[in-house]
């Protein structure tokens, strides 16, 4: 068990620059800062000198600085890791870096890490992941009801940011029907005729289409997808017939999901079909049923000539069949987990509900608010409805409150920007479970919190958490957006150039990027293995892409890359495809993924004004790509962004648009060598990633932890987060950077336990 954090003695595990310890205090601007500036930097950013936009002389005082905070963001951000001055230039000590730094922060910034701002994260609409998985943890269904909403938008690289989550009328609309819809997946309202649904010849697929029915002349099947409502026995009638020839009648077997469950005789003719049913105990879910014709057969001559055909005219099922109520859903059962009778229908309602507004709207509920929903109740009841149905209907309206809809944060001060207070347990607890497992908490958070002593135990909480399955919503809700492999879905490469390519490859792409984010979060391992893992995840298919002899079927089984040109995520399919054009690599915008992606330094916006890449077959046929896209960044415009990009695609031109390895690109030999801005050399995709491994480390640590940090909060990273980001990354390097470390630092970060208030702004119109 550990204590909460001391912010105080958190924030002197800081380090400014790691390996490096500043003990001075802040200085002045004239005496010790703009001598610096001066020598390193003025001969391009003053003096009526402004490259990229940039002039540091033209604020006099830090409180005229602070009127332009975004320029010495950028400054600061710049001069920590190294971009400034351009490696050509005459450098600054790393004792200078680190004065220019901590002026910024505690001059222009005016950051306190003793009295930390946390900032201020608005109040924030669950997603459509999300709202899937509390949906899930509620009432124990898998329905996913909020596939049919409208795409969320997103902020920052990911769709849970506060600010960008609005709630339109549409998409309230759907909120109503989803809620319903909930209901009728998890509640059975009293004694009830089974769902029966007919589904005829023309919803069908397989066989052909005749005489009002479908027909399958020889061995084959007719298939029809079905939503089973709930789970338990459903009786399965086909209205069947058939042509009777040979020795038997016609059979046909009958499957549910895959599974064959009867065999029938088909013995009734075309002209008087009959019904042939199986009772057979089903899943919720969708499943495919289908109809196989088995014993196909024909004899053109003979005395047994004839002709055998299956006809299936459709398909009635019924269910599920429960008798005197007995056998009910388990969602019905964890909802309604205390009897009632005539005498105690009230009180077991009011418990009920009292009960699953607590979990849903993930707090204490008041009185009052009890009161309101059992007014729905008793409205219900005097019309004279089920007690079961009464109930489904208060429960429906919590499934539309903000409440539920939206996570709430209650402080004390909330208008006033001076005063900041801890969360309370209940809010942190939902803080940790959306961070996690992009859900509610469970029953072991709830208790903690309802006890006060979640806090004291937030180091054993977030490591139990991160061993839950559930914890793979972090590869589905953070790794897919921070690695951009949602883009998969937009990839078209070109089937002239790549015919081999297919949707299921473009799947087990994303499969091995997944499971490889999974592995090391599963198995507390360092976040630098991102970079220099020796190991990755395929199936025979993805094995196939790769050239890895051995390795067959659908199931995906960790392999050594030792010995092959792979390491790390940077050479994933998944990456390398997505960073690529429809018709070739395209190292511009792999060198871009992986400065803004994996070492947080994205460069700035590229002028309106940059010359057309010539793509035509006689341009190809003089030089490679790599060749050629030199010569066109010669611009002085472009040469300095193109020269911390282009050296990190180029070391991975040994891979195609869709990530195979290649030595030639047509007649021409690749050439994946390369230096760095910094100064480092390699020769090959293995050893560009061991640099960014080894060399890098600091740089992807901390834009590690700022994505992780984003995704956490809900908003994006602001100057006054430093200190949090600086403490993090501090204290990951002394957890040997390992997974759970990085996550319990985020949980115990001032941002994430603390909240500001933020004055009243009535609106003017």
């Amino acid at each position: 068990m550990r204590a909460a954090p001391r912010w105080w003695v958190l924030f002197l595990l800081m380090g400014l620059q790691p390996g490096l310890h500043v003990s001075h205090a802040a200085g002045s601007f004239e005496r010790d800062i703009k001598p610096i500036l001066s020598e390193f930097c003025y001969d391009c950013h003053a003096d009526g000198v402004e490259k990229g936009g940039v002039s540091l002389d033209a604020h006099a005082t830090p409180a005229a600085m602070r009127q332009d905070l975004q320029l010495w963001e950028a400054v600061l951000n710049n001069v920590q890791a190294h971009i400034m001055p351009p490696i050509e230039k005459p450098q600054p000590s790393l004792e200078q870096r680190a004065r220019i730094i901590e002026w910024v922060e505690t001059e222009v910034f005016q950051i306190d890490c003793t009295n930390p701002d946390p900032g201020r994260v608005t109040i924030r609409r669950l997603n459509r992941f999300e709202y899937n998985n509390v949906i899930r943890d509620l009432f124990g269904i898998t329905f996913q009801p909020a596939d049919d909403f409208p795409a969320d938008d997103s902020g920052y690289g990911f769709d849970n940011i506060g600010d960008v989550l609005s709630l339109s009328p549409l998409l309230f609309e759907k909120y109503l029907r989803a809620a319903e819809q909930v209901m009728d997946r998890t509640i059975v309202s009293g004694p009830s005729e089974p769902d029966v649904m007919e589904i005829t010849h023309d919803m069908m697929h397989g066989g052909n289409d005749r005489d009002g029915a479908k027909w399958l002349t020889s061995n084959g099947d007719i298939i029809s997808q079905y939503d089973f409502p709930g789970t338990g026995t459903y009786e399965i009638t086909v209205v069947a017939g058939g042509d009777q020839a040979g020795d038997e009648p016609v059979k046909m077997a009958v499957s549910v999901g895959g599974r064959q469950i009867v065999i029938h005789s088909v013995k009734a003719d075309r002209k008087t079909p009959r019904e042939y049913r199986v009772d057979h105990h089903v899943e919720e879910g969708s499943q495919r049923v289908a109809m196989s014709f088995l014993n196909d057969y024909y004899e053109k001559t003979g005395p047994k000539k004839g002709d055998r055909n299956l006809m299936v005219e459709r398909l009635v099922i019924k269910g599920p069949i429960r008798e005197n109520n007995a056998a009910l859903p388990p969602s019905h059962k964890r909802v309604f987990f205390r009897q009632h009778s005539e005498n105690n229908r009230l009180e077991v309602a009011r418990e009920i509900v009292s009960h699953f507004a607590f979990q849903a709207f993930r707090r204490p509920v008041s009185k009052g608010e009890i009161d309101r929903l059992m007014l729905i109740f008793r409205l219900a009841e005097r019309k004279g409805e089920t007690f079961e149905t009464c109930v489904r209907l208060a429960l429906q309206t919590i499934l539309v409150s903000p409440s539920f809809l939206f996570r709430e944060e209650l402080q004390p001060e909330p208008d006033n920007p001076e005063r900041v207070f801890p969360i309370d347990e209940f809010a942190l607890a939902s803080r940790l479970s959306f961070f996690i497992w992009s859900s509610m908490p469970d029953r072991e958070l709830f208790g903690l919190a309802s006890r006060g002593r979640l806090r004291e135990n937030l180091d054993e909480q977030v490591r139990r958490m991160l061993r839950d399955t559930r914890a793979k919503a972090m590869a589905d809700g953070f790794a897919e957006q921070w690695l951009q492999i949602r883009n998969l879905d937009l990839v078209t490469p070109s089937e002239d150039v790549f015919p081999g390519f297919t949707e299921s490859l473009k799947e087990s792409m994303r499969t091995e990027t997944r499971m490889f984010f999974r592995h090391i979060q599963r198995y507390d391992l360092s976040i630098l293995d991102f970079l220099g893992a020796d190991y990755t995840f395929v199936n025979g298919e993805l094995a196939r892409h790769y050239d890895m002899p051995g390795i067959e079927g659908g199931e995906f089984r960790k392999v050594t890359l030792r010995g092959t040109p792979r390491m790390g995520v940077l050479t994933h399919g998944s990456i390398l495809t997505i960073t690529s054009n429809p018709s070739r690599t395209a190292p511009v915008k792999r060198g871009l993924w992986v400065l803004e992606n994996l070492l947080g330094t994205p460069p700035p916006q590229p002028p309106d004004d940059i010359p057309e890449f010539e793509e035509t077959a006689e341009a190809a046929a003089s030089g490679t790509l790599r060749e050629r896209l030199e010569k066109h960044r010669d611009s002085p415009v472009c040469r300095s962004c193109h020269a911390r990009m282009d050296p990190l695609g180029f070391g991975l031109e040994n891979f195609d648009a869709i990530g195979r390895y290649r030595l030639m690109e047509g007649d021409f030999l690749v050439d994946s060598s390369g230096k760095l801005v910094s100064g480092e050399t390699f020769t090959n995709s293995r050893e560009l990633s061991r640099i960014l491994a080894e060399d890098k480390k600091e740089e992807f640590v901390r834009s590690f932890v700022e994505r992780l940090l984003t995704y956490a909060l809900g908003r994006g990273i602001k100057h006054f987060d430093r200190c949090a980001v600086n403490e993090i990354v501090g204290k990951a390097a002394l957890g040997e950077h390992r997974f759970s470390d990085v996550v319990v630092a985020i949980a115990e970060s001032a941002p994430f336990q603390l909240r500001r208030g933020d004055p009243f702004r009535p609106d003017e119109n």
